[in-house]
């Protein structure tokens, strides 16, 4: 008799330790799923980061702090969101004219990037604005496309 309660209760000790692994995965896996918009963000974060270092730390710096006289900073959020229209024609086509960031006037001029498309341009948008002290949110490339329309020549 000792010996079946004994059994029973190592069953049900069993039991309940593989329903709390069982629950306790469940719960790992629900938390760690991310949302669609929330991979589609990081995808765009890192491809937006690699374009960053290949084609614009130079200038910019890594942590976005720009190059003294001759590249702005990319750490002024207000001017970031004042101008997020424009980003798209600052990188397609460059941009010649001064522009007043931190306080301070840049007036030298930034190189095109012909060659990079629509959904490039969109990740390297979305990693500026995301990094260096900047948090705006997602940018799609259909965006650009749209922003690109809008350009002053």
């Amino acid at each position: 008799m000792k010996s079946q309660k004994l059994k029973i209760k190592s069953f049900t000790t069993r039991k309940a330790i593989v329903y709390t692994l069982f629950f306790g995965a469940i719960t790992m896996v629900i938390n760690a799923c991310q949302s669609a918009i929330e991979i589609e963000m990081a995808k765009y974060l890192s491809n937006g980061k690699d374009i960053y270092q290949a084609r614009c730390q130079n200038c910019h710096g890594e942590k976005g702090e720009g190059s003294g006289e001759l590249a702005p900073p990319l750490t002024d959020t207000v001017f970031l969101k004042t101008n997020k229209q424009k980003l798209a024609c600052f990188i397609k086509n460059g941009a010649s004219q001064p522009m007043l960031i931190n306080g301070k006037t840049y007036q030298e001029k930034m190189p095109a990037f012909k060659d990079l498309h629509d959904i490039d341009i969109a990740q390297v948008i979305v990693y500026i604005t995301n990094s260096f002290g900047n948090k705006q949110g997602m940018y799609k490339h259909q965006q650009v496309t749209e922003d690109l329309g809008k350009c002053e020549e």
